[in-house]
């Protein structure tokens, strides 16, 4: 019973990001497609928890659904008004743009089915503990990321300042 429970909640999340992406894409309101961004990111995370992925889970909530659409949302109201309409695409840029998103999904498509073996061999080990990660990744020894994580956020906090003193110029 527990996989007919499982089955259906794959089919609701799945559904929920479809759908949120092609909205995301279409709608001509743009905070509106960053919030449904930000309901396919959460319904993403929802697939890390299914399969006992934690960490991941939260990571994606954290960084994708908490600090990027937050930065998104942020450079959307620091440069244009959030009620303004984007134009309404040519009927050419539609056509071409229709046709690359099909070729990537073919490409896609063809790089998943390529490696069958993903789907039919079993991963071995369990999950790593979360001071297992963490210590791997904020530690300071050979093959940690400390210093590296520490420089990006410097350079977050420098676009960050750039982009208000941007804005402020031009208001």
């Amino acid at each position: 019973m527990e996989s007919v429970g499982s089955f259906i909640a794959y089919v609701i999340i799945t559904l929920v990001i479809v759908v949120c992406s092609v909205l995301a894409v279409t709608t001509r309101r743009i905070l509106r497609a960053a919030t449904y961004l930000l309901f396919a990111l959460f319904a993403t995370a929802a697939y890390y928890f299914m399969l006992k992925y934690e960490f991941l889970g939260a990571v994606q909530i954290a960084v994708y659904a908490g600090g990027i659409v937050v930065l998104f949302v942020f450079s959307i109201l620091l440069t244009s008004h959030p009620g303004d309409n984007s134009a309404k695409l040519a009927s050419k840029k539609r056509v071409s743009g229709l046709l690359a998103g099909l070729v990537m999904f073919g490409v896609a498509g063809y790089s998943l089915l390529s490696r069958t073996e993903l789907f039919t061999t079993k991963m071995s080990g369990d999950n790593p503990a979360m001071a297992e990660i963490g210590d791997k990744l904020l530690g300071t020894g050979t093959f940690q990321y400390m210093l590296p994580f520490e420089a990006i956020s410097v350079l977050l906090l420098a676009c960050i300042i750039g982009g208000v003193v941007i804005a402020r110029k031009n208001h």
